[in-house]
């Protein structure tokens, strides 16, 4: 059995923990929360910090550098509807089983890329706009 399947978020160690994330850089986009209903739109506006393959050039600083940054390992789980559907950490506090792409099961991130699964070029830096309603996007929901 894996470790994710045996392990609450909590009681796994730090390299267990990042080596869930899938490096989709979804939750490096903006997003936008209705006040009245908590839903989640995600924008296509990434943070500056994201580059092309999908790395945060600042990670060790990212939420000294970013106001809104995710630290998600800190983040309460009430907070997760604020990560996407396919996000391991977020299906595992749902007792949702990884997706049939996640690279800990394929072992690469081709099938994630290829399934749209992924923050792509059509993403927008931050640093060129401000992200509004005007750039929400639907993220694909996963397909496991």
């Amino acid at each position: 059995m894996a470790f994710w399947e045996e392990k609450t978020l909590a009681e796994m160690t730090d390299s267990e923990w990042e080596s869930l994330c899938d490096g989709c850089g979804l939750c490096c986009l903006h997003k936008l929360e209705d006040i009245e209903t908590l839903e989640v739109e995600f924008t296509c506006v990434k943070c500056r910090y994201l580059d092309a393959t999908r790395q945060c050039e600042v990670y060790e600083k990212r939420t000294d550098l970013v106001e809104d940054c995710l630290n998600v390992r800190d983040l309460d789980p009430e907070y997760y509807r604020w990560l996407p559907d396919s996000c391991a950490y977020r299906r595992i506090h749902e007792g949702q089983p990884l997706p049939q792409w996640h690279p800990l099961l394929v072992g690469h991130s081709q099938t994630m890329e290829e399934g749209g699964y992924a923050v792509g070029d059509w993403a927008i830096s931050d640093a060129l706009v401000t992200p509004d309603a005007d750039f929400i996007v639907r993220i694909k929901a996963s397909d496991s």
